[in-house]
């Protein structure tokens, strides 16, 4: 009997090795096939979008988050916003996971996490974004827990983000491009200067 639970247990150990590589493997062909015509894109049902890499600590990112949200109500089209922390800001990895927190919860508080955290952006640092956090969740009723990713899924969709940014040969932020399903000889373009963000989605709008 001692030997039939013996095999039965090499056998469980070895069918979820087994799995664990076949998750692995499918994980690796993902992240071959990131390229920069699979990531910039429109969302499902949409024609047109913004996508945008962002770093929260990033002063930048803090001017061009409220020009890309005005323009995206202004021409009524979808944001997509992709974390793409940086690896010289200490705390911007850290609130990229709290703000993937306050996903959780519903994905327009998410934003608005993102949004107080740029708009506070110049006195928050390593030692007090905790405290931010703490104010934002008691302002919104909602618990922040002590730990508040003990399993590490929320740093793995924000590294996720990442390295679909890498994929793509980012290497500053924010970058934000305009995308469009309408014209197939140019999906995507960027822009390149926070000025002509109205004026690039006029061009792409008219294709």
């Amino acid at each position: 009997m001692m030997k039939d639970i013996s095999r039965n247990l090499l056998v469980k150990s070895f069918v979820l090795s087994l799995a664990s590589l076949v998750a692995l493997a499918g994980a690796v062909c993902a992240s071959a096939q990131n390229t920069v015509d699979s990531v910039l894109r429109p969302p499902k049902g949409a024609q047109v979008a913004i996508v945008i890499f962002e770093d929260l600590e990033c002063p930048m990112c803090a001017r061009m988050s409220p020009l890309v949200e005005q323009a995206s109500k202004t021409y009524k089209i979808p944001v997509v916003r992709h974390d793409f922390p940086l690896p010289m800001h200490p705390w911007s990895h850290q609130a990229a996971i709290m703000a993937r927190y306050f996903d959780t919860h519903s994905k327009a508080l998410g934003d608005e996490f993102r949004d107080y955290i740029f708009s506070s952006q110049v006195e928050i640092n390593l030692q007090n974004l905790r405290t931010y956090a703490e104010k934002f969740a008691a302002a919104h009723k909602v618990d922040l827990p002590f730990v508040i990713d003990p399993g590490g899924k929320l740093a793995s969709l924000v590294d996720a983000d990442r390295d679909l940014g890498k994929a793509i040969k980012l290497d500053h932020t924010p970058t934000v491009y305009i995308v469009s399903s309408r014209n197939p000889s140019r999906p995507y373009v960027e822009v390149k200067d926070n000025n002509q963000l109205y004026s690039t989605i006029d061009a792409v709008m008219k294709e």
